[in-house]
């Protein structure tokens, strides 16, 4: 068995979980907020301003980086739903649904500043546009994935409902990724492009690469910290915790 497969079986041990989450969520969460406040820096700071938005574009920066994660998280629980589902792997029902809050927060997150950032642009805090409108139901998703999982006691009979329902809704997010070419739409086309030519300068693009990294750092450590506790909880009682709760205790 090669060293990366027999890590993957470790992983997803309990204990060996805990360990590794407990040692590197606190190093997910400091490269996080190290690397978005470089991103920040240059954004407000060193970034001109745009010749027709003026200052009001640096919302950006927040939101840009927002909605690609709650995209990018809702497909991740889709996955690792999908892998719990088929495997029966018990570690990723636990990682799926920690997904769920941290996405729910990304979500409304892009939906907040897309209205701070419409304000000004449309003359509207809200209007029914097709990725709006799609952005929002991706949220409601999220919040259904959420009660779904609080709302059955069986742990493991919730992971399977609520990750079932994140499979189903992933079929959401090529809607929201192509809305604005699929409908007359409000939002502004596609500027920004991991792969080609962005139609933004490349000085504005810098900070913003920062801060796409640094909230897939920070979204890591909660994901981490998330699912540790998940664990720990389904784990009450195994002899592993028992040592762990009298370790810290001393």
């Amino acid at each position: 068995m090669s060293p990366l497969i027999r890590w993957f079986h470790q992983l997803g041990s309990p204990p060996y979980f805990d360990r590794f989450a407990a040692r590197w969520t606190p190093w997910a969460y400091l490269l996080g907020v190290v690397t978005m406040a470089v991103g920040m820096y240059g954004a407000l700071c060193v970034v001109p301003a745009d010749y027709q938005q003026g200052d009001s574009f640096r919302i950006l920066y927040i939101h840009v980086p927002a909605a690609w994660m709650s995209m990018a998280i809702f497909a991740l629980m889709a996955l690792y739903s999908a892998i719990a589902l088929i495997w029966r792997i018990k570690l990723c029902e636990i990682l799926a649904m920690a997904c769920a809050p941290s996405g729910a927060a990304f979500t409304a997150i892009t939906l907040a500043t897309g209205m701070i950032w419409g304000k000004p642009m449309w003359g509207t805090w809200w209007d029914w546009d097709p990725r709006l409108t799609t952005e929002l139901i991706l949220l409601f998703l999220y919040l259904g994935v959420i009660g779904l999982y609080a709302a059955i006691d069986d742990r493991r009979n919730a992971a399977r409902a609520a990750g079932l329902l994140a499979i189903v809704g992933v079929a959401l997010l090529p809607v929201i990724r192509w809305s604005v070419v699929w409908w007359n739409s409000l939002h502004q086309g596609q500027t920004i492009r991991l792969f080609g030519q962005s139609s933004m300068d490349a000085s504005m693009l810098w900070p913003l690469a920062w801060m796409i990294v640094g909230t897939k750092l920070w979204f890591l450590g909660s994901l981490l910290a998330r699912a540790r506790a998940d664990n720990l909880r389904r784990e009450a009682g195994k002899d592993w915790v028992a040592k762990q709760a009298s370790g810290d205790a001393r």
